[in-house]
């Protein structure tokens, strides 16, 4: 079944022929069919930048056997080298920083003389007008019923370059802990209510391994790794960007190798059995789809005897749906928050 192309993406893959051709940066709202579409150039060299592998994976997946001139790229910036075109598909939900930081990367990305092309799905956007005319020259406005497409056209470099990491600091105890975020990761610019509620539940004991789900910017599973040098901590997370900070923060908070951070959406990379504990801080979007892989790869990677530790605002759905996988299930109220806990019987 084919998704249903989103109107930001279909105003782009209507100019997808009047576009430069050559090397081709784009992005997608949806299933990558805007890459697709500019594929169908043989003359092109198309490279879909994502920041979430799930949505790589389906994008690859609804398209088919891919042509060798389509690539699907999940990283934390676009590859390197100069471009002569660049589509962007964004959208008017989207996070604001994040816009920013991804039209700076296509524009650096841009040849001189590369072309420029961004469709919102807001038909009322002034904002996404403003930051394209801090960088380009001259934009040009189209204004559609369910959209706007800018179009421009890069006539010199950058004139600055913009910073979106941040470095922040929080205590665990008298532990000074050291993270690094960027745009897109989970929760950019300061620690989670929720992940300051599991830090302070999390009692490792006997534990030596552990696993921390959606480990975005780190907080959770760099807290666990500190507390006892025997302490290895497996991280994963969809998008890329978490996994760059979770290893810029086990370095700079000396913790080598026992800390490893992997690019991961469904379990692939996690061994089965092998963890002591699993912590895990589900997002509250997708109507509990992903607390539910969440739930799935925890059963399968806990030992007999081992613990999950979820914190969340809605502790009744975990708990209706740890009864049965899990036992001794408890439901601790930490602030605003609940963190459920359960363990994997014999």
């Amino acid at each position: 079944m084919h998704m249903e192309v989103r109107p930001q993406e279909q105003h782009l893959i209507d100019r997808a022929g009047k576009l430069p051709t050559g090397r081709v940066l784009c992005t997608t709202a949806g299933r990558g069919q805007l890459a697709a579409a500019l594929a169908t150039l043989p003359e092109n060299e198309v490279t879909c930048w994502l920041l979430d592998l799930y949505q790589a994976q389906e994008a690859q997946r609804e398209l088919g056997r891919l042509p060798g001139n389509l690539h699907f790229v999940c990283e934390p910036d676009p590859p390197p080298g100069e471009y002569a075109a660049a589509a962007l598909c964004l959208s008017h939900k989207g996070d604001a920083e994040l816009t920013r930081d991804s039209l700076q990367a296509a524009c650096e990305r841009l040849a001189i003389g590369g072309r420029f092309i961004a469709a919102i799905d807001n038909p009322r956007d002034q904002w996404l007008h403003e930051q394209l005319g801090a960088m380009f020259d001259k934009v040009t406005r189209e204004l559609q019923r369910d959209a706007v497409v800018y179009l421009a056209t890069k006539t010199r470099p950058l004139k600055k370059h913009r910073d979106y990491a941040c470095e922040l600091a929080f205590r665990d105890d008298e532990r000074l802990i050291h993270l690094r975020t960027r745009p897109g990761v989970f929760s950019h610019r300061e620690v989670d209510g929720g992940a300051r509620a599991l830090v302070k539940t999390i009692q490792i004991g006997p534990a030596k391994r552990v696993l921390d789900l959606g480990c975005g910017s780190g907080a959770v599973g760099i807290a666990a790794a500190l507390r006892q040098r025997n302490v290895r901590v497996h991280a994963i997370d969809a998008n890329p960007r978490a996994i760059e900070a979770v290893l810029w923060a086990a370095k700079r908070n000396d913790l080598g190798t026992r800390v490893m951070a992997f690019l991961d959406c469904d379990g692939t990379s996690v061994e089965s059995g092998a963890f002591d504990l699993v912590l895990a801080n589900p997002p509250y979007f997708s109507n509990f789809r992903i607390a539910g892989l969440f739930l799935t790869i925890a059963r399968r990677a806990l030992r007999p005897g081992g613990r999950l530790l979820v914190v969340t605002k809605s502790p009744q759905w975990f708990i209706e749906n740890l009864a049965g996988p899990f036992g001794d299930i408890e439901d601790r109220v930490v602030g605003q928050y609940h963190v459920v806990q359960a363990t994997k019987p014999p």
